[in-house]
């Protein structure tokens, strides 16, 4: 059996219910195993020496619920497999797919790098104890809904969850804009908290969103005079018409409140939370007429093809792109902003779900080089009635064209076109490039577009090299709770550049052979430099 360190071994020698999927070994990596090797340098390859016998049906339903990273390296060409490139076509002739991964990178190296931390006994008894617990307890996957990492039985434990993740996209795209203004972050906070108060059940949720709203009137209120002080000069008049507007809108939510009209309450929300941070959504396909309208009722008079732009108080916060991109990327597609991307894909097998349109926004704030050669692809028509060439309740991806190339064949080169690794960090100004941060060693690092929503997008890669990302891409189908940011195999080792933001929960009704109709940039297409796709006719 091939051992790899920090992983707990599993292997099958039974076939699915299916029979399709062939006999091979697999292992299966817990993302806490994982932290507690990396946070701790607790060496876990003695433990991992230890191998379990289980057919591949059963712990392919963890796979499913992203409880697990399931790899496997029978069909490799040391490429990681599903979050590097592969040539998925190989694999459709399998309805058993979800068994087919191939090991993720292990952290033999970023130990070595470690040896010089200190690890008391209680952590290593602690670590011991998690192991083994994983361990002896794979097999009994239905735990109680109350059993979850963020309420240990180990207290110590908790060290390793970094308070609950911000899983909206919205949010997560607000929170990632190259800005530094804590009085329009006190608005936008208990606008989100929102959200977690319509949890509870019936119009008793309306109490905690009344508090809510006073909170974010009464920090919009206060704050106001440092939030125009933050707002770009040629964007100043533009903002504060926004502002009046947010300031109105709140009054109207809480005259929704008083009439006790909860249904309500969700659709102000969105439309306060596009003032503060947007974007606005998708208006494809909308009479052009009624669009204008609606431009105007947002206070954004600026209309891309078929979409509104980006308009927000925080993007009038942003005066122009806030650094210099390498020189030696400098050359190549770049998103200097923002864009967004409808994607429609027809649904195969599905009398519920003929096609879908998914909105993707793209952030070039923070990997303009990754998102702009998305761009500059989808500019090209790369993926349109291209096949969905995995999905199985990890991900979903596509990218992988016909031929052997395994990514985009640049016409002017009639070479691959690759990109670097691409990675933004909280505090930093600019991104890392071709490095990943368990490389740089920067261990606790923050990324700032985290796997944690339900269709964050990245940039697949080769696993061993950092900077061979091309056009195959994926979109992340997972439980934040059990892989915090940071604290996982994901975080940092691959570029993401961009979230779902309407429609992604259908992402996981999508199933191989599922054909992408069309992509199409909606707006912010003025912010891509250097198109690639113009010089090619």
């Amino acid at each position: 059996m091939m051992m790899f360190s920090n992983h707990v071994t599993f292997s099958h020698n039974t076939q699915t219910p299916q029979n399709f999927a062939p006999k091979t070994k697999h292992l299966i990596s817990h993302p806490l195993l994982l932290s507690l090797s990396r946070d701790f340098s607790f060496d876990f390859s003695p433990i991992t020496s230890m191998a379990a016998t289980i057919p591949c049906h059963y712990y392919a339903s963890a796979a499913t619920t992203s409880k697990f990273f399931i790899s496997n390296n029978a069909h490799s060409k040391r490429l990681t497999y599903p979050l590097s490139l592969t040539n998925a076509r190989g694999f459709r002739g399998f309805s058993a797919a979800r068994c087919s991964y191939q090991p993720p990178p292990h952290y033999s190296e970023l130990q070595s790098k470690d040896k010089g931390n200190s690890f008391s006994l209680k952590q290593c008894a602690i670590s011991i104890a998690l192991a083994v617990g994983l361990m002896t307890g794979v097999p009994a996957l239905g735990l109680p809904a109350n059993a979850h990492t963020t309420s240990p039985v180990l207290p110590d434990l908790a060290v390793l969850i970094s308070g609950p993740p911000i899983k909206d996209p919205g949010a997560l795209l607000r929170y990632a804009l190259p800005i530094d203004n804590k009085a329009i972050r006190e608005v936008q906070k208990p606008l989100e908290d929102i959200t977690d108060s319509l949890k509870v059940a019936g119009v008793k949720a309306l109490d905690s969103v009344e508090r809510n709203v006073r909170q974010a009137s009464r920090a919009l209120k206060q704050g106001k005079t440092l939030i125009v002080t933050g707002l770009a000069e040629s964007k100043k008049e533009h903002g504060i018409e926004l502002l009046n507007k947010l300031e109105a809108g709140m009054d109207e939510l809480e005259l929704i409140i008083q009439d006790r009209n909860r249904d309500a309450v969700a659709p102000k929300q969105k439309e306060l939370l596009n003032y503060v941070g947007g974007p606005i959504s998708t208006l494809a396909g909308l009479d052009s007429e009624f669009i204008k309208l609606l431009s105007e009722w947002h206070g954004c008079s600026q209309i891309s093809e078929g979409a509104l732009r980006f308009c927000s108080v925080e993007e009038d916060m942003v005066n122009g792109f806030p650094y210099e991109v390498p020189e030696e990327y400098r050359n190549m597609p770049l998103l200097k902003g923002r864009a967004a991307v409808d994607m429609k894909v027809k649904i195969k097998d599905n009398p519920n779900l003929e096609e879908c349109v998914f909105h993707i926004v793209l952030d070039g704030y923070n990997a303009p080089v990754t998102a702009g050669n998305f761009v500059d692809l989808v500019e090209r028509h790369f993926y349109d009635g291209m096949e969905i060439q995995r999905a199985d309740g990890f991900v979903v991806q596509t990218g992988d064209p016909e031929g052997p190339a395994e990514g985009f064949i640049d016409p002017s080169t009639e070479k691959t076109r690759t990109i670097p690794l691409e990675i933004m960090v909280n505090g930093e100004k600019e991104p890392f490039y071709g490095a990943t941060l368990e490389e740089l060693g920067l261990y606790k690092a923050q990324t700032k577009l985290p796997f944690n929503a339900f269709g964050t997008m990245a940039m697949a890669r080769d696993e061993f090299e950092n900077n061979s990302g091309s056009s195959q891409i994926f979109w992340l189908l997972k439980e934040s709770e059990l892989t915090p940011s940071n604290a996982n195999i994901l975080d940092g080792r691959y570029a993401v550049f961009g979230y779902v933001t309407e429609n992604e929960d259908f992402l996981a009704d999508l199933k191989v052979g599922d054909v992408i109709e069309s992509m199409q940039v909606v707006s912010g297409l003025d912010n891509l430099v250097n198109p690639s796709y113009k010089i090619a006719g």
